[in-house]
């Protein structure tokens, strides 16, 4: 049970500060209600249409490619610190994992994710 009382405290502690933050922000803070703060906010552009609205597929697509060639490269940064440790079976799976991520693009290009036309 000791080994989680500095566990414990923490999240008192952090819940104590929390609730102190909402509390004098409740107390303190500015109370407008604006109607223009309650508009929805485009970007700085003035809202136009519905809000729902469909949004076409290939805005999702193209956000998951992304975030998963992102998260590929990201793989890529330790290889290359140590690629001399490495030697030449770290160069060859590097240059696997690369080949890999050309085919999953070049399969994401011919299937036309990346195509908004």
């Amino acid at each position: 049970m000791t080994t989680w009382f500095p566990v414990a405290l923490m999240t008192a502690f952090a819940a104590l500060v929390v609730g102190l933050m909402v509390t004098i922000n409740a107390i303190v803070g500015p109370r407008s209600r604006d109607p223009v703060k309650g508009e929805a906010f485009e970007c700085g552009n003035p809202p136009s249409g519905s809000a729902w609205r469909r949004f076409s597929v290939h805005f999702y697509l193209t956000a998951i490619l992304f975030l998963v060639f992102d998260v590929e490269v990201v793989f890529l940064y330790p290889w290359a610190v140590t690629i001399r440790q490495l030697g030449a079976t770290g160069l060859v799976e590097a240059g696997i994992f690369i080949v890999l991520m050309l085919a999953g693009l070049i399969y994401a290009l011919r299937r036309g994710m990346l195509d908004w036309s």
